[in-house]
């Protein structure tokens, strides 16, 4: 058993594609239209892992839960092989980052919120 993909709530399919393969590296894993405006669309970060389905907020609830994954908490976390290279590369790009890196016991790490508010970690764990 794995945890394949995971829904992720966005306002509109192709700012939030832009966002994640323009800004993010991210892949377009698949973009199919299901009819009447509804599409299947999921990113894939670079090296493998869970998939996003990226799906347009309908009706007020999802609306008001869109950038609020966790809360205000970090609700997804990206590890990389190479921080300062990644974190170089986002940054240019116009990631928003809500700190400076710092390094931790665990390695290195940095916050950054996407285009809705949800906030990231970008992480190089120890080997």
């Amino acid at each position: 058993m794995r945890l394949a993909s995971v829904a992720f709530v966005v306002r509109d399919y192709d700012e939030a594609i832009r966002y994640f393969v323009d800004m993010l590296g991210f892949g377009l894993a698949e973009d199919s239209d299901l009819g009447g405006g509804k599409r299947w669309v999921r990113v894939a970060p670079p090296g493998g892992g869970v998939n996003l389905v990226l799906a347009v907020a309908v009706g007020d609830e999802q609306v008001d839960a869109t950038g609020k994954a966790a809360g205000g908490r970090v609700a997804f976390f990206l590890e990389v092989g190479d921080f300062r290279a990644t974190y170089d590369a986002m940054r240019t790009r116009g990631v928003a980052f809500r700190e400076e890196p710092r390094r931790e016991t665990y390695g290195w790490v940095v916050v950054f919120a996407d285009l809705y508010g949800n906030q990231w970690d970008l992480i190089e764990t120890r080997a």
